[in-house]
């Protein structure tokens, strides 16, 4: 890309690395004139500024000269300290070299000249300074003279060595860039002498044996200390021929591209693979020397470029002297020529005034003309980045905690440079060791089941007595009689009540002893004489008094007017024992009458307890005695009310704002089991931004999870918003520190946020062999998700009725094929509840009584736990509780724990069956005893069969339907044999479960490859491919598979591999492993 641009007719020189700003020193070329016939000289120093985006450089000093130059340096002799000065040296055409000081031309000009020597005796066309000491150079000039100049005494130059025969004109010298004391000259003719300054003699002479070499340019290789390169001006044979010493018979290589003879060559110092070279085609070409590639093209006018020359201290630089008189200042790097474009507009427009052309002296308005748009060029850069943009060294984090790392050694310079292997190093990155040390102790527990010990080192461990409150609270889910320690918690115990009352009073027991033992020894005749005779008494008084009026009602029935009798009096015992002779209507009735009356401390509690109104306590209890409104809830709740009346208590003690109330409110809500409500509540005042704050609050999400999913028997979906951004961010902190499948595991199910599904598709890519089986079910049309198909090994015909029927939001049967579900945390399968068949909970809320017995044998710890173990359960609503108050049943306390379902007793009515026989409802009957006819299947009462407990038998006695699946073209039955034996022998070979279990999904997996193979749904590519792998599977060579699996991969459509592909490479990474 052309960068600046000056109408001169010169040679050039760039000032040293060291030197800043960057300088472009010009002396008028010898031996070419312009269209006017100057024959004036000068020396020129121009200023390359970079945030001008004009072509213009800006001229710094200018100082004339009386000859002309054939070749101009600048080497950094006699640097200041502040990056300025060195020396310039030309040489003229009439032999005379001179030295100038580039810092007095660029203030005033006077005295620059510092040396100056006429030892030359023709034109000086050779100059070259010691990369190792500034202070040497060399010169080369006609009759083969050759000097070598030492700055610090001008008058006294030497020479490399006796006059080479015959004697020529030298062309070019250059010294070495490895080995300080090696000089190199060329003859027009095309011979070099390479020159050994210790021994003053050349030491080897090379010449193309083709006679045809017009040498103009000859350069060392920067890093190799016995190569160099020639170039040849002969139109005949326009080639650059590198040479090495080593080998000096014949060129080592030869570059052929140019079309006529090349004119000059350079070098970049900072990048040996850069070689530049202008011919006489007009071109100015980049080579890579190492490849002989043309790399890059300079867009040029059409005119020679008789000098090409590398800027030192910005490497992307090159500077280029035509015969039109033109220095144009290139860059390799490309850009854009817009800002370039439109300062030559503005250019164009200032040139004219807004005078009136035709004399009048008249302001002219502007123009009103349409501006026109400039087109934005783009010029491309090197086709490879060089050496100066490249990293020696280079880090980049990955997804999952992924450490990238590089470097590029400076590797010391050989004489046969060739590509060196680079290695990139993966590092896994961990940064929160305790997060996640307790995230493998949560997820160690979670797998094996083993709650109640986590919860008990969790209360060991906790460091404030609200937290070990709240995992005692967590604890209790996972026992027995949850209730009863529910209440112990919080400090209410019947064993210690009893204790308490026997200390402060008669002792109850032994006081109902004696009256026992009283009883018995009063003959029954005679205790029934006293009562009867009292009786009578009773009737033969007058009926003024109040007694009299109560016997006189009891004895014609009124047991209403008996009870207002006794109410009135204040009898309210009496008052309550004849209410309850006198039906349930007139006991409420007394009940509300005797509570209205009582306005003590304890009638609110005692009013609820026999109304069984626990919603008036709950909503207007104070807050500072939430703890017997909570055990109040525990000992006489309906399990239906429970969960809901418990999230009341704990809304209001939420509602406070303070961090004590929302404590106790988190252990109302672990009661109900509502773990949306402990989510928004702990996070309310606990900070869960960071990963430790956020692991306190899953441990405790992930163990009440646990306890509802031990009493619903299923699966808890996240269904909060705030827990499911709350479990992502848990599973973002987990891939980022390693843990993908963990990760993966605890990422909610079924959501649709774009977070979520982003992230659930990272992890699913990043676990490569480790996600085989788990792919995500929307992966940004990238994974092909399709249901199962049977595998070859198992053809039986499907049964027909298998249609899934959606119950209560959920579908009875499970989805076939591979799925990840929370239960990957669950472990063991959960036993089922205790609780009277066909009666399913009516709560999210934990269990505490689970009946021990062994697991079936289908769970595994990480398996996905079925939805309805053992068969299917009735999930329509519960039976509705039988009206009344509700009487805490055996010791005071419901059976089970928060929340457990009420058992509704049988009415008299009820027919009693067979502990063995299932509920049956009457479509049930109808249909189990008849038979499934056709016209059944479509009648109303499908739905009740299949809520039936009888179903799934009844399923296997339906007739079965065969399936007829197409052959396997005869041309890819050899795919199908040769995976098939694979896939034997690698079970024969295995011995671990986890490559079982792999070879297992490999046997499903396969079998979407046959039902592609049979449905000729392949691209020709792919089978072609399939057909390589099961050679390579054939011979057992298992590498050249795998990159065949990988070409095919990278060359096909995913969406139409994805089900197959990826289990064929696990199958051959197994099968290499086991060595089969």
């Amino acid at each position: 890309m052309r960068l600046k641009e000056i109408q001169r007719t010169a040679h050039q020189a760039w000032s040293p690395a060291e030197h800043h700003p960057i300088h472009l020193a010009l002396g008028t070329s010898a031996q070419q004139l312009d269209a006017s016939f100057n024959t004036t000289a000068a020396l020129e120093i121009f200023e390359v500024d970079f945030s001008d985006p004009s072509l213009e450089m800006q001229l710094r000093g200018s100082l004339p000269t009386s000859n002309r130059l054939h070749s101009i340096v600048w080497v950094n002799f006699g640097m200041g300290a502040d990056g300025t000065g060195g020396r310039l040296v030309g040489g003229s055409e009439n032999g005379t070299l001179t030295v100038y000081n580039p810092e007095v031309i660029m203030s005033s000009g006077v005295d620059a000249v510092v040396g100056q020597s006429d030892k030359h005796t023709g034109p000086i066309r050779a100059l070259d300074f010691n990369p190792f000491q500034s202070n040497l150079l060399a010169s080369g000039a006609n009759d083969s003279e050759i000097y070598i100049w030492d700055l610090n005494n001008f008058s006294s130059p030497m020479t490399p060595g006796a006059k080479s025969q015959p004697a020529e004109d030298i062309s070019v010298v250059s010294w070495n860039r490895q080995v300080q004391h090696i000089l190199a000259s060329a003859n027009p003719s095309g011979k070099a002498v390479v020159w050994d300054l210790r021994k003053n003699e050349p030491i080897i002479k090379i010449s193309d044996h083709s006679n045809r070499m017009h040498c103009s340019g000859m350069l060392w290789h920067p890093d190799v200390a016995t190569q160099l390169v020639l170039a040849s001006e002969d139109d005949r044979l326009p080639v650059i021929q590198m040479w090495d010493l080593r080998f000096a018979t014949s060129p080592l290589k030869v570059f052929e591209n140019h079309t006529r003879g090349i004119l000059s060559i350079s070098w970049s110092q900072a990048d040996s693979e850069l070689l530049l070279s202008s011919a006489k085609d007009n071109r100015i070409l980049c080579w890579n020397p190492n490849t002989g590639e043309v790399i890059y093209e300079l867009p040029t006018t059409n005119q020679w470029c008789f000098d090409v020359q590398w800027c030192p201290r910005n490497p992307a630089l090159l500077s280029a002297a035509s015969f039109d008189g033109r220095i144009t200042v290139y860059s390799v790097m490309g850009g854009s020529l817009k800002a370039q474009q439109q300062s030559t507009a503005n250019k164009i427009s200032s040139s004219f005034d807004s005078m009136d052309p035709f004399g009048t002296g008249q302001v002219l308005p502007p123009l009103q003309v349409p501006q026109p748009t400039v087109q934005d060029t783009i010029v491309p850069p090197l086709k490879k980045p060089p050496k100066w943009v490249r990293r020696p060294v280079g880090a980049s984090f990955a997804f999952g905690g992924k450490l990238i790392t590089f470097e590029n050694p400076q590797l010391p310079p050989v004489q046969s440079p060739q590509p060196v292997p680079r290695q990139v190093f993966v590092s896994q990155v961990t940064t929160e060791t305790e997060f996640l040390q307790r995230s493998r102790e949560l997820q160690a527990a979670l797998q094996s089941g083993s709650f109640n010990n986590y919860c008990q080192a969790k209360i060991h461990n906790a460091k404030s007595d609200a937290e070990k409150d709240i995992w005692k609270f967590l604890l209790v889910n996972f026992e027995d009689e949850a209730r009863v320690k529910f209440l112990r918690l919080l400090g209410f115990s019947k064993d210690e009540l009893e204790i308490k009352h026997n200390g402060h009073g008669v002792d109850a027991k032994d006081l109902a002893e004696k009256m026992q033992r009283l009883s018995t020894e009063v003959s029954k005749s005679a205790h029934k004489m006293f009562k009867f005779k009292y009786f009578c008494c009773c009737l033969h008084t007058k009926f003024c008094n109040t007694n009299g009026l109560i016997s006189q009602a009891l004895l014609v029935g009124n047991f209403e007017g008996a009870v207002d009798l006794c109410l009135n009096d204040g009898r309210y015992a009496e008052a309550i024992l004849l209410s309850i002779s006198g039906g349930e209507e007139l006991l409420k009735k007394t009940q509300q009458k005797y509570l209205s009356n009582q306005k003590n401390s304890i009638s609110m509690l005692i009013s609820s307890v026999v109304t069984q109104n626990w919603r008036d306590i709950v909503q207007s209890c104070e807050l500072d005695n939430w703890k017997e409104a909570l055990a109040a809830l525990l000992t006489y709740a309906h399990p239906e009310d429970f969960a809901r009346l418990c999230d009341t208590l704990g809304g209001r003690l939420e509602h406070e704002r303070t961090e004590k109330r929302c404590l106790q409110a988190c252990l109302c809500y672990i009661c109900s089991g509502n773990i949306e409500k402990l989510v928004e509540c702990w996070a309310l005042h606990r900070d869960c931004s960071s990963p430790l704050g956020l692991e306190d609050l899953v441990e405790k999400v992930m163990m009440l999870r646990k306890s509802i999913e031990r009493l619903r028997n299923s699966e808890v979906a996240v269904q909060s918003p705030i827990l499911a951004e709350k479990l992502t961010c848990y599973a973002g902190i987990l891939a980022a520190e390693g843990s993908l499948a963990t990760a993966m595991a605890y990422l909610p199910e079924n959501s649709e946020q774009a977070g979520i599904t982003m992230l659930r598709d990272r992890l699913f890519h990043a676990q490569e062999e480790a996600a085989v089986g788990q792919q995500p079910s929307n992966s940004f049309n990238r994974v092909n998700v399709s249901t199962a198909k049977p595998t070859p090994a198992a053809q039986a015909p499907a049964p027909k009725a298998q249609i899934p029927m959606s119950i209560g939001g959920r579908s009875v049967f499970s989805p076939p094929g591979p799925s990840v579900s929370a239960a990957n945390l669950s472990g063991p399968a959960l036993p089922p509840p205790s609780s009277t068949p066909g009666v399913p909970p009516t709560s999210f809320m934990p269990s505490t009584s689970f009946p021990s017995g062994p697991m079936p044998p289908s769970s595994q710890p990480g398996a996905p736990v079925p939805m309805y173990p053992g068969g299917l359960h009735n999930q329509g609503p519960a039976n509705p509780m039988a009206s009344g108050p509700y009487v805490p049943l055996g010791s005071g306390y419901p059976q089970g724990g928060p929340g457990a379902p009420a058992v509704k007793p049988l009415s008299p009515t009820t027919t009693p069956r067979s502990p063995l026989e299932p509920h049956r409802s009457p479509a049930c009957r109808l249909v189990c005893d008849k038979g499934l006819s056709s016209e059944f299947s479509h009648s109303k009462h499908v739905n009740t069969l299949y809520l039936c407990p009888c179903f799934p038998q009844l399923l296997q006695q339906l007739p079965a339907e065969r399936v007829e699946q197409k052959e396997i073209p005869a041309e890819h039955m050899v795919l199908k044999s040769t995976f098939d034996s694979l896939v034997q022998r690698c079970q024969l070979a295995a011995g671990d479960p986890q490559t079982k279990r792999k070879l297992d999904d490999a046997v499903k997996r396969l079998a979407y490859l046959y039902d592609k193979l049979r449905e000729q749904s392949l691209s020709h590519n792919i089978l072609n491919g399939l057909h390589e792998i099961s050679r390579c599977v054939a011979s057992q060579n298992y590498q050249r598979g795998l990159e065949v699996h990988t070409q095919v991969v990278s060359s096909s459509n995913f969406s139409e591999i994805s089900a197959f592909m990826p289990i064929l490479k696990v199958l051959m990474t197994i099968a290499n492993k086991l060595g089969v």
